[in-house]
């Protein structure tokens, strides 16, 4: 028995190898054909919203050396929670994350900006936050 899961576990091994392999060239070769998320999302309806966004927004602004990245989620996140944006805010709450802010600190901003921005604006944004979290 011992040598079965030993067999089944050298197998599964170097069967895993082989397709990291394959996946990370595999990645690699896609990488220039690859579409962005923006293009991936509007692309065939608005595509040069998409390129815009990608070009100037993406590629440009948030790539500024003025802000941190974390100093430009924490402005996106604050903009969104005003405007009342929750389909923006939940993917840059997400991406604030990736920049270095914590759940405590997104929370703290949601609170603040009741205050500026609306209480409701606020509940809204902590509703968003919640699911975010829970699924990152």
């Amino acid at each position: 028995m011992k040598k079965l899961i030993s067999g089944i576990l050298g197998a599964a091994i170097v069967v895993g190898a082989g397709l990291e392999s394959t996946m990370a060239q595999d990645a690699a070769s896609n990488l220039e054909t690859a579409k962005s998320r923006t293009q991936q999302l509007m692309g065939d309806i608005a595509p040069k919203l998409a390129e815009l966004t990608d070009d100037v927004l993406y590629a440009d602004i948030w790539e500024r050396p003025q802000l941190s990245q974390r100093d430009r989620s924490l402005v996106t996140v604050s903009a969104l929670i005003a405007l009342n944006r929750p389909d923006q805010l939940r993917s840059h709450l997400v991406r604030a994350k990736a920049n270095g802010l914590t759940e405590e600190q997104l929370v703290e901003t949601i609170t603040h900006m009741a205050f500026y921005s609306g209480w409701p604006s606020a509940v809204s944004a902590i509703a968003i936050a919640k699911d975010v979290f829970a699924e990152n």
